[in-house]
């Protein structure tokens, strides 16, 4: 069995001060036993705008971010789900927000470009968000083979998209990781429920790491980082502030689950 982490932060303009607090966590999910640590979306910077981080873009394969997950992930011996940062995109002014997954070597193995964008007004608020003033979309599902089975990779408001997931299941996902940065109003309502519906369709592990606190600009995130085992039960949650959860992942228990109740096979459409 491994063991998977996923770290809850509440990032802030400041990116230094935001690697340090990263590192710290990463450092105490090391110590827990975790061979896979999932960072949040955004940990590396919450600015107020979403064009704020088109000042932190990176060209792929260079930069201070990639750099620092590169040597988090070889210096602990870890596989590491490096949340989303900015990497520059072929359309002006515009970046992808880019999840990048290392090995253990420090080796990037893949990328995940967040394919559904928050454009949304929240209900019951006067908060209203446009990722796609900043963002531009990727197109293509990740699903890679780690020392935690095969995992696929989503971002945040992917997770109201079901057929995305089950593209993944198609290419055998068993775990999933979901750097996510809900609102509080949003994650008050609907983050467990997708989270846990996620895990239950696909009969997968699910090791969701979020933002949680309060950022500049009046910005609430929800927390409640967890992982979830493919019954859907909760293994470990935090609700705010900065920490982290972990688990087993147990790849025996994605197989019993699946051959005792098979409702992956049973698919019609």
């Amino acid at each position: 069995m491994s063991r998977v982490a996923a770290i809850q932060l509440a990032s802030g303009p400041h990116v230094s001060a935001n690697l340090l607090e990263t590192e710290r966590l990463i450092s105490q999910a090391v110590g827990d036993g975790a061979d896979l640590v999932v960072l949040p979306e955004n940990f590396a910077f919450m600015g107020e705008r979403e064009t704020d981080k088109l000042e932190l873009a990176e060209p792929a394969g260079s930069g201070r971010l990639q750099d620092f997950l590169a040597n988090q992930a070889s210096r602990n011996n870890i596989w590491l789900v490096g949340g989303t940062i900015p990497i520059s995109s072929d359309k002006p002014g515009k970046v992808r927000a880019s999840c990048l997954l290392f090995n253990n070597s420090g080796t990037q193995v893949a990328r995940y470009d967040k394919i559904h964008l928050f454009d949304v007004s929240v209900p019951d608020s006067e908060d209203r968000y446009l990722e796609s003033e900043a963002i531009d979309p990727g197109n293509d599902v990740c699903v890679v083979d780690t020392p935690c089975g095969k995992l696929g990779i989503a971002v945040c408001y992917d997770l109201r998209f079901p057929e995305m997931f089950r593209k993944m299941l198609d290419q055998g996902m068993e775990t999933l990781a979901v750097p996510s940065a809900f609102t509080a109003i949003t994650g008050r309502a609907h983050w467990e429920v997708l989270v846990r519906a996620r895990a239950i369709e696909n009969l997968c592990y699910v090791v969701a790491a979020a933002q949680g606190g309060y950022h500049v600009g009046s910005r609430e995130t929800f927390g409640n980082s967890m992982v979830v085992d493919p019954w859907g039960v909760i293994l470990d949650r935090m609700s705010r502030g900065a920490g982290f959860v972990a688990a087993e992942f147990d790849p025996a228990r994605v197989r019993s689950v699946r051959q005792t109740f098979p409702t992956v096979n049973h698919r019609r459409f």
